[in-house]
């Protein structure tokens, strides 16, 4: 059953959105076209009969007032009156009607052109004793449609029969309703061709866009362009569609590169253990110092692996983390950071923080400034001065008097894994100052890197301005630093990648 229902559900048609919007305009169209004509025809069909039935009516009601006020004979409605001043003639003035005259008994004395037809009850109302007694019917003479009325003179006099015809008007009318009816017929037609060219015009885009998104799907490629144009939702849509695109593009290219040297750092270490692993089937036979060193280098790389495992997955989390923006002064953040760097390096750390105060994430914000901070302290092992951090506005910056940093490294300290010839030797991955970046790029703001006038380097990060915010709300205690100040704007040192 499943199978058989997935089977009809593919062998129903696709309906593009144009022919949807194409049935509706003509739907709405057929149904205000229908409406229209309907009410049109009716009313004028309601005119037009209620019209002829008023004429009709007036002409008996008239015949009626001259039987019962006068004793009048079947002669005085003759149409022989030379002088047209008979009642026979007021009763035709106003609107051509066909009279006949009934004798007693029902013998017609004075034919009508065409001769209306004698039934019983005309007969009836010619021997009739009461004038103006009135009979109603209608009939079909020479394939038209009459309406009768037979008026009784009274005393058994005869009577007089009146007709009109209505079948001229009821063609009329049917011919109305046939023009209407291919009316409304031709304006569904052209309301359908305009809803589906406005469909065409509307919907063409999203069928073109619709199309780049199936051959994305389809093919995996996400540098295809998307050719929509214009300044309405469609164009929005499209160039919003070209943007994730874009950022989807970037971001595989940046994922593939991550990969790709992470694979290459998590090379060496891995080769070293290895290594190590295949000594340890012979760990007996080597000496008690050779045992130490083993188990010494194995720690060591097993420590270089976990901590290149916590920075890759830091980095590739990047801004999706959990962590909530909350407000915080800027110099708690870097206090903080200073304090744990100075258990770590037993360093001396000094802070000069201003009272900004940022709403961030405060633990990524710390992690880049601990990165800075351990940065710091690896190159400037043997420095005897102290590690300076400055905090002015929302920027951070950490100076050392360690050997700074070559010229031609500067645009590429904040690249992943890059490690200058002179670091290959010193601890870590070269993530720290990625991390760097990639904190500051999740606060619309950049990092930066220089040397330090007198030796040693500058390295820093600047929030976005919609990070900081402008009335502090707390302060702290600061321990001034010697050397330059104040801090420099970030944007003179901007940081390459």
């Amino acid at each position: 059953m499943t199978d058989l229902r997935q089977r009809l559900r593919t062998l129903r048609p696709r309906r593009s959105l144009g022919t949807v919007f194409a049935f509706a305009v003509a739907c709405i169209a057929a149904a205000a076209a229908l409406l229209v004509g309907f009410l049109g025809y009716d009313a004028a069909a309601r005119m037009v009969r209620v019209d002829q039935d008023d004429v009709f009516h007036g002409v008996v009601s008239d015949l009626h007032d001259q039987v019962t006020r006068q004793s009048l004979s079947p002669e005085d409605y003759y149409s022989a009156d030379p002088d047209r001043d008979g009642p026979r003639d007021e009763l035709t003035r106003r609107i051509r009607t066909d009279v006949q005259i009934l004798g007693p008994g029902g013998s017609v004395q004075d034919r009508a052109n065409p001769p209306l037809p004698v039934v019983g009850a005309d007969r009836e109302a010619a021997a009739h004793m009461e004038a103006g007694h009135t009979v109603y019917y209608k009939t079909e003479i020479e394939g038209d449609r009459y309406r009768v009325a037979t008026v009784a003179l009274g005393g058994g006099r005869g009577a007089v029969q009146v007709a009109q015809q209505y079948s001229d008007t009821e063609d009329l009318l049917t011919e109305l309703q046939q023009r209407t009816v291919e009316l409304s017929a031709a304006v569904i037609v052209g309301a359908g061709l305009a809803g589906w060219w406005l469909a065409r015009r509307i919907a063409g885009r999203l069928v073109r866009l619709t199309r780049v998104a199936e051959d994305v799907a389809r093919t995996g490629r996400l540098e295809t362009a998307v050719p929509v144009a214009g300044e309405d939702e469609v164009g929005r849509l499209g160039r919003a569609f070209d943007g994730m695109l874009g950022r989807l593009a970037a971001s595989e290219e940046i994922q593939r590169r991550l990969v790709q040297d992470a694979g290459h750092e998590l090379r060496t270490p891995l080769t070293s253990l290895q290594t190590n692993v295949a000594l340890l089937d012979r760990i007996d036979q080597l000496p008690p110092q050779a045992r130490a060193e083993l188990i010494a280098d194995m720690k060591g790389e097993t420590r270089e692996l976990v901590n290149l495992v916590n920075e890759l997955v830091e980095l590739a989390a990047g801004d999706r983390g959990s962590e909530e923006p909350v407000e915080i002064a800027l110099g708690v953040i870097a206090e903080a950071a200073a304090a744990l760097a100075r258990r770590r390096t037993g360093r001396e750390i000094r802070v000069e923080a201003d009272e900004t105060v940022i709403r961030a994430r405060p633990a990524a914000v710390q992690r880049a400034v601990s990165n800075l901070l351990e940065n710091a302290a690896k190159f400037d092992q043997d420095g005897t001065e102290p590690i300076e951090v400055v905090v002015a506005g929302a920027r951070v910056e950490v100076r050392d008097r360690g050997p700074g940093i070559v010229e031609a490294d500067l645009p590429r300290v904040f690249d992943r894994f890059y490690r200058s010839d002179d670091a290959r030797s010193l601890p870590g991955s070269g993530l720290g100052l990625a991390i760097v970046q990639a904190v500051a790029l999740a606060h619309g703001g950049t990092a930066y890197a220089r040397n330090r006038p007198g030796g040693g380097a500058v390295i820093g990060f600047a929030l976005g301005p919609g990070v900081h915010i402008a009335h502090p709300r707390t302060s702290i205690d600061v321990r001034k630093p010697s050397g330059d100040r104040p801090a420099p704007d970030a944007s003179t040192t901007p940081a390459r990648r």
